[in-house]
């Protein structure tokens, strides 16, 4: 089966055949015997960007008579009501990760007072990148999950054995050391190593069950002096160029002035710099870059985060979706169902949101109405693309005019959180197959990716029922600046060309100093075929598009 081949070449990959892992064996479990099959076809569809080289993968085409799609139903674990484990809310997680078995972490939601400047790119010297194991370097943290390469199976709260001991104990009042954690939902960090007496390089946890894809940070820090300097450096990222040289700067949090002044995330730090450092990729092929800042804290005693962008959760998206149906109007509005499970059994939420059908003409009113598609975080890192989803969301069950005017003539398909499993354990980029969904568009591997697959599903059913007007993508850019949109442009008729321009300048019209018309680009690229974008444009969705938001918002 398609299914059994994806398990076999993915296995084959990392260099196990057999599963009899010691990893595997001290979790008590061994997969079965269903994903080794003794023949091996050439069904594999997965890929992404750095990919391409290693793995060829063909394109397929779903036959539509094999297809047996399962109805979304409604969300029963929304309700929070004991349904068991398995109709429970709660995230799950990989049965080998450590999680922290206190209360969620939350951050409280406040606006800065004052718009926060960019920085100055800082020019100079740069620091030498140390290894830990030199003499002046000391681990005081370290989780790396031991996996058997790729995922097994998922529970509540991780690991049955809790957590170990990640972090150095600090030895008395005068021990500056800072004490560093992640093992919460979203972080990510994997070793700290103390390289002076205020100084530490960070190493950032890859993607699960891969050896790449770093840009997403988040962790946590104690035992901060309010009168020392830090510096912090993370050494490991992949991309070359970044948005902290035009001027970001890391967030930052305060757990004591979120408490007692009501100060949220900020931006933090001085003399940042991002560059190509001396350390080598884990393939060996080319330079990683480092991300370095100084600071000073406000308070002693307190406990500190840093993120790369305003942190959304899976558990702030059940919070978010729970306060929708607890609330009388909008539950009218806003119909939600669960699409399907991610491979980790974490809800894949599908939201309709649209008028109620007349009581006098019910047929009739839901007939004219034009449809949307409306997705977001199928890269888990990009918390941005969950922060437009809920300005969003905002707007369209509240009682402005305008979202009326678009409930009484739209039907709008929302889907929050295309990967969940990433969100949770602090991917960046990947699923816990360690592809990323967002090239895999045009898959017939319907265990595998379970979220991309019935979302094409869904809009394939959406298009029978009503004339579909509107795919949009949510997305952060970690790169490049403004808010801009990518389309397609179809080059075998040429009188389409235009047409499929006018909603990117509709938007520029609308508000040309949040969006860019002159930076979005309509080129199809072959590495970007399988991508939700251009496999619904094939669809027939003229108006095809990814809205991307720089990591400042």
């Amino acid at each position: 089966s398609p299914y059994d081949s994806f398990m076999r070449k993915h296995l084959q990959h990392y260099g196990y055949f057999t599963g009899r892992s010691e990893t595997v064996r001290k979790y008590g479990f061994l997969p079965s015997k269903s994903l080794f099959p003794t023949s091996l076809s050439d069904t594999d569809s997965s890929s992404s960007d750095d990919e391409q080289t290693k793995l060829k993968a063909k394109a397929f085409v779903p036959d539509q008579r094999a297809v047996n799609i399962r109805p979304a139903r409604i969300p029963f674990g929304l309700l929070r009501s004991g349904f068991g484990d398995e109709n429970s809310n709660e995230p799950r997680w990989p049965i080998e990760i450590e999680v922290l078995n206190e209360s969620r972490v939350k951050h409280i939601l406040t606006s800065p007072t004052q718009p926060e400047l960019f920085y100055k790119p800082t020019t100079g010297h740069m620091p030498f990148v140390r290894s830990y194991d030199e003499a002046n370097g000391r681990v005081v943290f370290q989780y790396n999950p031991e996996t058997c390469g790729y995922f097994i199976r998922s529970r509540i709260g991780g690991n049955r054995e809790g957590c170990r001991q990640a972090a150095v104990a600090t030895r008395g009042e005068d021990d500056t050391t800072v004490i560093f954690e992640s093992r919460f939902e979203s972080g990510n960090l994997m070793k700290a190593v103390q390289v002076g007496e205020c100084e530490y390089e960070l190493y950032l946890r890859y993607d699960l069950y891969t050896k790449r894809n770093t840009q997403w940070f988040y962790f946590r820090m104690e035992n901060i002096k309010s009168n020392r300097r830090y510096r912090f450096t993370i050494v490991n990222f992949f991309k070359p160029t970044s948005l902290y040289s035009s001027g970001m700067k890391p967030l930052m949090y305060s757990v004591r002035d979120a408490e007692s002044k009501s100060i949220g995330w900020r931006r933090w730090g001085e003399e940042i710099v991002y560059y190509k450092n001396n350390l080598l990729s884990p393939d060996g092929t080319s330079n990683l870059f480092s991300l370095t800042w100084t600071c000073k804290f406000p308070n002693d005693n307190d406990t500190y985060y840093f993120a790369h962008c305003y942190p959304y959760t899976y558990s702030d998206l059940q919070d978010a979706l729970t306060d929708v149906q607890n609330d009388r109007i909008k539950s009218q509005y806003c119909k939600q169902k669960i699409l399907c499970r991610t491979l980790a059994g974490n809800f894949v939420y599908l939201l309709t949101i649209t008028d109620p059908p007349s009581t006098d003409h019910p047929s009739t009113s839901e007939r004219v109405k034009k449809g949307v598609v409306i997705t977001a975080r199928v890269h888990p890192g990009e918390t941005n693309g969950s922060w437009m989803m809920k300005g969003l969301l905002d707007f369209l069950l509240s009682n402005s005019p305008d979202a009326k005017i678009l409930r009484e003539n739209f039907i709008f398909k929302i889907i929050p959180m295309l990967n969940p499993d990433g969100v949770i354990v602090g991917n960046y980029r990947c699923s816990l197959s360690g592809r990323d969904l967002n090239r895999n568009y045009k898959t017939i591997l319907k265990d595998a990716y379970p979220s991309i697959w019935h979302t094409r599903e869904m809009i394939k059913r959406f298009m029978t029922e009503a004339e579909l007007v509107l795919y949009c993508d949510f997305h952060g850019h970690s790169r490049k600046q403004n808010v801009f949109i990518y389309g397609c442009e179809n080059k075998t008729l040429p009188n389409l060309r235009l047409k499929e321009r006018i909603y990117p300048a509709m938007l520029s019209k609308n508000d040309p100093t949040k969006f860019s018309y002159c930076s979005c680009k309509f080129k199809v690229q072959k590495h970007k075929e399988g991508t939700g974008r251009v496999v619904m444009w094939s669809m027939g969705i003229l108006n095809s598009f990814t809205l991307e938001v720089y990591q400042l918002v």
